[in-house]
């Protein structure tokens, strides 16, 4: 890369190339160079130390950070793509490749031009595309040249919902990919829940942004009885002004301030006051919400409270989803008071009769009824997974899995 010279060893330092637009003797303006190189390495001293545990790839983001370090390229943008339409090279036109590497799960790519760096990282379908230039006009022109119908968009599938997914990635911290999710209309999957869930479940799936009262929507329940699957129509029901967003790692966003800040805060999609709302989906916090909570998970419920209904959630339009398998006896009685809650729903299993009329006959339905996850077993001939009924002493023992 030019503007970056070789020391011995293993290390490197990042020299700027400097230039001028006088008239003076070729020694007169190297020996200038010089000392404005010299200066700038005083005071941003850069070393790369290379050993045999890099990649190609690292030494590619090494060598972009060059420029920039020194001040000859002093302004940065940035742009995530998550799905790179095929065929996409992600450079400029005139742009001049002056590194390629590849790896196993990624590649990276260094280009230059007038004023301006490039540095395209890609892993999987995914990649970010940096510019750093002589001025920030340029490094967004640049950008944007780049990235200019990189993104791949699926044609939209009637019964799809595109739902995001956030988790912290090791190499590059918060990051939220997309994909689309099938999800059934409420009409199709209504049958799925007993009586009374479905008679809460019917009004959850008209509010609007108009009827939103609390932030909190929680549903509880035993496993099977049909949770995620409510969650991916209510996703499908909400889409045109809720963006739904599920947390992959949810006991790390409360213990994490950096990352709680990044989801929430965010950036506003749309004009100022048109914004839509989100939606935050959280699976299986049982360990989160559960009475001893505030003991056990330290600081990460009075987070979650304070993103529902406190200072962090103020100004911002964010709804958070929870789903658990804990009895409402057991949960803090924080997170069930009124006022807090959207909705507030158990989802049980379906009655002898309902379960009955869904499978159509009453071969393996037990007379206490059958969850949903049951009832697909049933239905494609296999029979749901029991526990054999402990007897004698062991009835006593704790079961642990």
């Amino acid at each position: 890369m030019s503007g970056m010279s070789a020391n011995s060893g293993s290390a490197s330092s990042a020299q700027p190339v400097a230039s001028t637009s006088s008239a003076r003797p070729a020694s007169c303006a190297g020996s200038a160079a010089s000392a404005d190189a010299v200066r700038l390495e005083a005071a941003l001293p850069l070393r790369l130390n290379v050993d045999d545990s890099d990649s190609p790839s690292d030494v590619v983001d090494a060598l972009f950070l060059g420029r920039f370090a020194t001040g000859e390229q002093p302004y940065a943008h940035s742009s995530s793509v998550d799905r790179v339409r095929a065929g996409a090279a992600l450079l400029p036109d005139g742009a001049r490749v002056l590194r390629a590497a590849k790896d196993d799960d990624r590649s990276a790519m260094l280009a230059e031009g007038d004023g301006w760096t490039l540095l395209v990282s890609r892993w999987n379908r995914g990649a970010d595309v940096t510019v750093t230039a002589t001025s920030p006009e340029l490094a967004q022109k640049v950008l944007g040249e780049a990235t200019d119908g990189a993104q791949d968009e699926p044609e939209p599938q009637p019964e799809a919902v595109t739902m995001g997914f956030w988790y912290v990635s090791p190499r590059r911290g918060p990051h939220r990919t997309t994909r689309q999710i099938s999800a059934g209309t409420w009409e199709e999957v209504r049958a799925n829940y007993t009586a009374p869930v479905a008679g809460a479940m019917d009004g959850l799936m008209k509010v609007t942004p108009d009827d939103i009262s609390g932030r909190l929507l929680l549903l509880h329940g035993p496993p099977g009885t049909g949770k995620t699957s409510a969650l991916r129509t209510l996703a499908r029901q909400w889409r045109d002004w809720c963006q739904v967003d599920c947390v992959l790692d949810p006991e790390r966003l409360f213990n994490d301030v950096g990352y709680l800040m990044d989801i929430a805060i965010g950036e506003d999609e749309g004009p100022a006051g048109k914004a839509r709302w989100r939606l935050l989906l959280l699976e299986d916090c049982d360990e989160l919400i559960r009475g001893e909570a505030k003991h056990t998970a330290g600081q990460a419920l009075s987070r979650l409270l304070n993103l529902t209904d406190g200072l962090l959630g103020q100004g911002r339009n964010v709804l958070v989803g929870v789903t658990t398998n804990e009895d409402l006896e057991r949960l803090h009685p924080a997170v069930v008071r009124p006022g807090r809650c959207l909705a507030r729903i158990e989802v049980g299993a379906l009655t002898r009769r309902e379960a009955v009329d869904w499978l159509g006959t009453e071969e393996g339905v037990g007379r206490d009824g059958a969850t949903l996850a049951e009832l697909f077993a049933l239905r494609r001939g296999v029979s749901p997974a029991s526990v054999p009924e402990a007897r004698g002493k062991a009835a006593d023992a704790g079961l642990y899995l």
